[in-house]
């Protein structure tokens, strides 16, 4: 969701997301940009993958899951962006953990890219390398349908961190933070 639909939201009372406001820094801002993959496992499971662009966390559901396979393309639908809740030396720490959501990987990225990633995001094309806890490597993100239904494609980028056999959703459930399942 563009974040001026999400301030629109949050001014009618409409979105239960906390305001956030664009462009803000975290402490420390020359420190590399932080990403986090919170799963989802009541009602509708899905995770939910968070980019910092620009001070605050881009996010995109995703039903699958990530994958390590280059073959493999995962429908991502643009969510709320959400405010960088704690920014801390050990990367981006949610809220917290409650009985349906975890932390299943964080980690820092770097643009693979020479624009700017907020102007990728509005493109609608995002590549980045993530350094995290279960997944590294490089991935991107293509904007394939506009408008209300706004919907991506997570892909990984045929790099040397491919891994078409390992299936780090189904043979790593736990949290990174808590190590909960």
């Amino acid at each position: 969701m563009p974040p001026s639909e999400n301030r629109r939201k949050q001014q009618s009372g409409v979105s239960t997301e906390p305001r956030w406001r664009p462009g803000r820094k975290r402490r420390g801002s020359n420190a590399e940009p932080q990403f986090v993959i919170e799963h989802y496992t009541e009602g509708s499971e899905h995770y939910d993958f968070r980019l910092e662009i620009d001070g605050v966390l881009a996010s995109w559901a995703i039903p699958r899951g990530p994958s390590t396979s280059a073959k493999d393309r995962r429908m991502a639908r643009r969510t709320e962006d959400h405010p960088l809740q704690y920014a801390t030396s050990e990367g981006v720490i949610p809220q917290g953990e409650d009985s349906g959501v975890i932390v299943w990987d964080r980690g820092t990225y770097t643009n693979a890219t020479q624009r700017e990633m907020g102007d990728g995001l509005m493109r609608g094309h995002l590549s980045f390398r993530l350094q995290g806890e279960k997944l590294s490597g490089g991935y991107s993100l293509t904007r394939i349908r506009d408008g209300s239904d706004e919907t991506w494609l997570l892909i990984k980028r045929n790099d040397e961190e491919v891994d078409p056999r390992r299936k780090p959703v189904n043979t790593q459930p736990e949290s990174v933070w808590s190590q909960r399942r």
